[in-house]
């Protein structure tokens, strides 16, 4: 399921961002460029933290912005971008975070179901490190595909 929706054009390497902030917001203009979600939906992933706390960073190093269907999704979709130097979202124990995985879903249903599916991925330590380290938008592709044929 993961590959279905990351492609090549929703994943930045060694982007700069100053704060947690601006990764999320470069995260989410991902999928604003490629039609997946209005720019409302960046807005409500910062509010999201801004309300509930860093509860995104997921596992050591790695977020996972989103925000509900309603807030300006259009279509189901990933983007990944890895920071150059990673940035502290206020978790106190996964901070700081080099990887940051914001996904939209256009319904409840899927947003639940790519929310565990990521979930399952993200919590083998060996898949968060290697895509802390890949850098090759290829490489990552083909290393999703993999994992969704294994399943």
């Amino acid at each position: 399921m993961i590959s279905e929706y990351l492609t090549k054009d929703n994943i930045r390497l060694g982007v700069e961002a100053k704060d947690w902030k601006e990764a999320i917001k470069k995260s989410g203009s991902i999928l604003e460029v490629n039609n997946l979600i209005e720019a409302e939906y960046i807005d409500a992933m910062i509010e999201m933290v801004k309300d509930k706390g860093a509860y995104i960073v997921i596992t050591p190093g790695l977020a996972l912005p989103h925000a509900r269907p309603e807030k300006g999704a259009k279509e189901n979709g990933l983007s990944l971008l890895t920071l150059k130097e990673p940035v502290k979202f206020g978790h106190s124990k996964n901070d700081p975070v080099k990887v940051v995985i914001s996904f939209c879903a256009a319904d409840d249903s899927t947003h639940t179901q790519m929310l565990s599916e990521l979930a399952e991925f993200l919590k083998v330590k060996e898949n968060v490190n290697y895509i802390k380290e890949v850098d090759s938008k290829e490489e990552l592709l083909s290393y999703f595909e993999n994992y969704d044929r294994g399943r």
